[in-house]
């Protein structure tokens, strides 16, 4: 089914529903789940398995693609399909799946060292081209499956296996590298709270495009309490910052402003005389520049002003039903494709 959304642009929606209601029980495999005991990945899996069937997707037309790295054990755990592929390349793989079958719901399972190391342009380009997935970005900002080395988001100064003198490296801001690669949604949540995680996951759901969900996730044998501030009642309603569309930007007794000097963003706290001019949240905006200035608040070593919630979420044209569009005009005014003249070209020689 072809449908036009307000901004004009074509969107195709092919993904069969299932026949009857499903439950999380039937998104569940006989499989032994082994992630270390603690670890922020049950949570996930608990979540997304719960989640699945309000989509009313036919589990056989869902595909979880992951690349290496323990987050990447998920398709093992999804009574959906799945592919287990090679280091950083699940956002190739699953590109190839979305464009080619449009009745696949198509989901990428990566983690921070997976889809920002060996992955990072792969990772990219699937976000700027907008193909129709979803992508889950697991964030315990060290490697996990091969036993505590620095990751592409761990601080300065971190001491691991790989660093024992400290990490010389800056990290990388997952959410801060989607936006500038043009996504077209992009958000944040955290492992141990169920509703927020779940509400951010639907709404990536029901995206068209590329959805990217940066999810921070506790590595309790390796890199323990690492969000720690973000979890603890006692520091975390100063330290989140939860975004809501159309709500002005406020936590604690603390509110966001723009710098009319600057343009930048700063909290300050809430005054009779400033409340009306604290930053109203707007997801939706074309451009991309407030919700980078707040994926750029929080400070990388202690977390504090870390916006969670959608970013950004806009509406573009979807790669998949560019190139099928494409490929019906070739066929309606050229007739099926000569694949043989295809390789061979007109440039052809024989080489003695």
């Amino acid at each position: 089914m072809t449908t036009t959304d307000n901004s004009g642009f074509r969107s195709l929606h092919l993904v069969p529903k299932a026949d009857a209601p499903q439950s999380a029980k039937e998104f569940k495999t006989d499989q032994e789940v082994r992630w270390c005991p603690g670890c922020g990945d049950y949570a996930i899996l608990a979540a997304v398995q719960s989640f699945m069937p309000e989509l009313g997707i036919r589990r056989e037309n869902t595909v979880f693609v992951s690349g290496i790295g323990c987050s990447s054990r998920f398709p093992y755990y999804m009574n959906t399909y799945g592919v287990h592929s090679i280091h950083g390349r699940a956002p190739a793989i699953a590109t190839g799946l979305a464009t080619s079958r449009q009745d696949l719901s198509v989901w990428v399972v990566t983690g921070d060292g997976d889809a920002l190391s060996i992955g990072g342009n792969h990772l990219i380009h699937a976000l700027r081209r907008n193909v129709n997935l979803k992508i889950l970005l697991f964030n315990n900002r060290i490697y996990g499956l091969t036993k505590g080395q620095y990751s592409p988001t761990s601080e300065v100064g971190k001491i691991t296996k790989s660093t024992p003198m400290g990490s010389l490296d800056a990290p990388f801001n997952p959410v801060s590298l989607a936006l500038g690669a043009e996504a077209t949604f992009v958000a944040r949540t955290l492992d141990s709270d169920r509703k927020h995680l779940t509400s951010v996951l639907r709404a990536a759901a029901e995206h068209q495009g590329t959805a990217l969900v940066e999810i921070y996730q506790n590595c309790n044998i390796f890199n323990d309490g690492a969000f720690e501030v973000l979890k603890d009642p006692a520091t975390a309603e100063r330290a989140l910052i939860r975004l809501e569309h159309g709500q002005p930007i406020t936590f604690a007794d603390q509110g966001v402003f723009r710098d009319p000097a600057t343009g930048e963003l700063t909290s300050a706290e809430l005054t009779a005389a400033n409340r009306d001019q604290v930053l109203v949240h707007d997801a939706h905006a074309a451009s991309p520049v407030t919700a980078f200035a707040l994926s750029r608040l929080a400070d990388n070593d202690t977390l504090h002003h870390t916006p969670i919630g959608v970013l950004r979420s806009v509406e573009r044209p979807v790669y998949d039903t560019l190139m099928a569009d494409q490929l019906a005009t070739a066929v309606e005014q050229r007739g099926a494709g000569d694949l043989a003249g295809l390789l061979a070209g007109k440039d052809t020689w024989t080489v003695a």
